[in-house]
């Protein structure tokens, strides 16, 4: 695909103003969250392209925010609005539409059924599916590390996401916000497109975030369309 270079996609995020500046040795989860806070929750991800390890995300839900490190696309960062491909992490607004890990199964009824199988299967089947695959054909399982949290765009536009058989394993594609089997890997631009995150900070956000909870991705750096 023909992409063009366009200046940085920027929203207002006072929130995150101190995250940037945290130090880059810190945990993967900086601060622990309020899970008893009732709501929906904004999840804010702010990119640095020329400096991945700069990239920050922050869950702002009761008195004590969520603050974590983030990985993206080993390709950079496509602007807003664009089809998602391989490799290029999208800036612009989301919404949560799935959470999946070993003991946590959340889907929108439209995905249940737009899968052909039935919740139950869903749930005891999926992840642990998708954990199975070994994507770089080096041996290694369980890319997604502890969790997939599945975003889908708002407003919404035509996607490649959907369930298919990979490696043998029936799965739901789509970007997401997951887990890794390699902390390393967070703070760098080497995913297949989504955002990663550490195994601390994936823990608190499943046991906060809900189904339709929003996540708004944001860059300072130059963005392709």
């Amino acid at each position: 695909m023909s992409r063009r270079w366009r200046p940085g996609q920027l929203m207002a995020l006072p929130a995150l103003a101190a995250v940037a500046v945290a130090a880059v040795g810190c945990s993967a989860s900086d601060q622990s969250v309020d899970s008893s806070a009732g709501g929906a929750s904004t999840i804010r991800i702010q990119l640095d392209g020329k400096d991945p390890s700069a990239s920050r995300g922050e869950l702002g839900r009761g008195s004590k925010p969520l603050q974590f490190k983030v990985g993206f696309g080993r390709n950079g960062i496509a602007c807003q609005g664009t089809r998602f491909e391989e490799g290029w992490t999208p800036l612009g607004t989301f919404r949560v539409n799935a959470v999946l890990s070993a003991d946590r199964f959340a889907m929108d009824p439209s995905l249940v059924e737009a899968s052909g199988r039935s919740e139950d299967y869903l749930r005891d089947n999926l992840f642990r599916n998708m954990s199975a695959i070994d994507f770089k054909g080096d041996g290694e399982t369980a890319e997604y590390g502890i969790g997939y949290i599945s975003l889908t765009p708002v407003p919404a536009t035509p996607q490649p996401f959907r369930f298919n058989t990979y490696d043998g394993q029936f799965r739901w594609y789509s970007f997401a916000i997951h887990g890794t089997n390699d902390s390393s890997r967070v703070g760098q631009s080497v995913t297949g497109g989504c955002i990663n995150v550490g195994e601390q900070a994936m823990a608190d956000l499943l046991k906060t975030v809900q189904l339709g909870d929003e996540v708004v991705i944001t860059s300072e750096s130059p963005c392709v369309s």
